[in-house]
């Protein structure tokens, strides 16, 4: 029997290494199809906040490289991952949320910032959420883009075993990994034939944000695991497989 073909749409970095390195060992065969590439700013977040919020690796990254400094606010990850990149920075992440997105960090934020000045440092696609939630609680929010997510040049070839039926698992790890692989497939003409090849192979999405994204985009979601980490979606879409 021969191995699943199984999609993985991380950023061309670590994450996607780490990512092929995970299917293979699972027994898959990974088909690497980074839909996201990273455009940095130049920006930094700002210095003179009371809470910063940080919610990815790369955003820790371009922050270090900006030489920003933290000063007395509490910095806030927005999960694991995160929290891991700053200690690898030099920094200390003050507060984790039990959930790891959006709503997890306002909810463990929410009695505590009334009045306070908050920084939100990240892409330009971060979620609504975020904001709205903490200005809800009474802060005063301020967003600084770090870097912005684009389609990198050559993607699509997920997209194509997709729509010719030879792709047997498709791992997105975010909304915009969704939304790009159909916008990649609109832009081929294969858009109803990759899509149709999707809800013929076990689609798995990291958490229910993606989950939700991909189920209003017409994509049958198989797979959501409990906990937001690449390596337990591998697991549970190769189970479900």
């Amino acid at each position: 029997m021969s191995a699943p073909t199984v999609a993985v749409f991380r950023p061309d970095d670590d994450r996607l290494t780490g990512a092929v390195e995970t299917l293979a060992s699972l027994g898959a065969e990974p088909i690497p199809d980074p839909m996201l590439a990273v455009e940095p700013t130049d920006a930094a977040p700002r210095m003179d906040a009371d809470y910063v919020v940080l919610t990815s690796k790369t955003g820790v990254e371009l922050a270090a490289e900006r030489d920003w400094q933290p000063g007395e606010a509490t910095v806030c990850a927005i999960g694991a991952a995160t929290a891991d990149s700053l200690a690898d920075h030099g920094y200390t992440a003050d507060v984790v949320p039990d959930e790891y997105s959006s709503q997890g960090v306002v909810e463990r934020l929410a009695d505590e910032v009334d009045g306070a000045r908050v920084e939100v440092a990240r892409s330009d696609h971060g979620s609504a959420v975020l904001l709205d939630g903490l200005e809800t609680a009474g802060a005063y929010v301020h967003e600084t883009v770090l870097y912005r997510l684009v389609i990198p040049e050559g993607a699509g070839t997920s997209v194509e075993r997709a729509a010719g039926g030879t792709l047997d698992v498709a791992l997105f790890t975010s909304s915009l990994t969704v939304e790009n692989f159909l916008a990649v497939a609109a832009e081929r003409g294969v858009r109803d034939e990759a899509l149709a090849g999707l809800n013929d192979a076990v689609v798995g999405a990291i958490g229910m944000p993606t989950k939700e994204t991909a189920e209003e985009l017409g994509i049958d979601v198989d797979v959501v695991p409990q906990t937001a980490s690449f390596v337990e979606l591998a697991r549970a879409a190769l189970d479900a497989e």
